[in-house]
């Protein structure tokens, strides 16, 4: 078993070009992938203490099965169309909810703008699934049908956008990279609530000089030896019934992480032997487990918050961020500022302050004689 995955990983990294060659359609956007409506699993109630699951486990497990929805809103020509670059360096997968407007608005004129820097280009999806139903979910579509004509930066599915669906947003998502946008070089995932420095990553990814995108990379806020939540009142709660391991494999914090077009190939190919899970950070390290590939820890990513070394510092001191790539949870009206902040050419940091108030000592002195 383990000789077969890792002949699989060779041979899939020998032949990355023609892998990626293959899966590009001619004309996409005429190209309509339709399935027929996914059937709810009812002999999942059988397993044992399946009764005493929360509503939201026991929709989970209904549906577990289904990989294929139809696409409410597509971007077919988002990778290859005649206004977008042929060579698209770094994608944007942001993780939205319908609801999320003001969080989409303002990540558009922030870290998520579609640019080029440093001749690199940037560009931005936002994946996303429906409301429940009812009047709700029809309003909301046509909200995301608005943002659809005005940005062409928002990919939907119909299925219902919970928490525990983040893994079938990702699965979906990837499925359609695979046939949509094999060429990126590298991609950025997280949530539309991170603080992203997408010129620092852009800077970080060009040290890798020996990996241009077609080789393996998945990195970010690195968790270990982490263990299943047993408590059925905890939003994690996973029972033993649906994962009997005591620890789950290494995996980065979903709130964001950096991977190259070849692993994220490389796990959309694996993802189709590995049973979704109701975790989507996890998920995703039980995919790298399945194709013998290993996250990496990155300093500079923090998905489980921050601290400030100083008590007489802002937490959110545009000195400190001006250096990190990512940081989990921030609002809306925090993260314009903070963009703004780490981009105006008279902010001073660290040693500029130093030398500053040197030269203002000296100055002073002089007066004096």
């Amino acid at each position: 078993m383990v000789l077969g995955a890792l002949l699989i990983v060779v041979y899939f990294f020998k032949h990355y070009e023609t892998f990626r060659q293959s899966h590009v359609k001619k004309d996409v956007s005429s190209y309509k992938y339709s399935y027929p409506r996914c059937e709810q699993n009812m002999t999942v109630s059988s397993i044992p203490g399946f009764s005493e699951f929360s509503d939201m486990l026991k929709d989970f497990l209904y549906y577990r099965h289904c990989r294929h929805f139809p696409i409410l809103l597509d971007l077919p020509d988002k990778c290859r169309g005649s206004d977008e670059p042929k060579d698209i360096f770094l994608l944007l997968v942001i993780k939205s909810f319908p609801i999320h407007y003001e969080r989409r608005e303002v990540l558009r004129k922030t870290w998520a703008k579609e640019r080029s820097y440093k001749g690199m280009w940037i560009r931005r999806i936002f994946i996303i699934g429906t409301m429940t139903g009812g009047f709700e979910k029809e309003r909301m579509n046509n909200l995301l049908k608005r943002e659809q004509q005005e940005y062409n930066d928002i990919l939907q599915w119909d299925f219902n956008d919970t928490f525990f669906n983040l893994t079938l947003k990702q699965v979906l998502f990837l499925d359609w990279m695979n046939r949509n946008c094999p060429y990126v070089h590298f991609l950025l995932n997280g949530d539309d609530d991170i603080f992203a420095n997408t010129d620092n990553i852009v800077d970080y990814l060009q040290t890798l000089h020996d990996n241009n995108g077609n080789q393996h990379l998945f990195t970010g806020h690195l968790i270990q030896n982490a263990y299943p939540i047993r408590w059925p009142t905890s939003k994690y709660f996973v029972p033993s019934q649906l994962y009997d391991s005591k620890f789950y494999p290494p995996y980065c914090g979903g709130g964001g992480f950096v991977l190259s077009g070849f692993t994220a190939l490389m796990i959309n190919s694996f993802s189709e032997s590995v049973p979704i899970f109701p975790i989507d950070d996890v998920y995703m390290g039980m995919c790298l487990a399945k194709a013998k590939l290993a996250p990496a820890s990155h300093m500079a990513v923090k998905t489980l918050g921050w601290k400030i070394p100083s008590k007489n510092v802002d937490q959110y001191d545009p000195c400190y961020f001006k250096e990190q790539v990512l940081v989990h949870r921030f609002y809306p009206e925090d993260m314009y500022l903070l963009w703004h902040q780490i981009h105006d050419p008279n902010l001073k940091c660290g040693i500029e302050v130093m030398l500053g108030e040197g030269v203002t000592t000296f100055l002073e002195s002089c007066k004096k004689l």
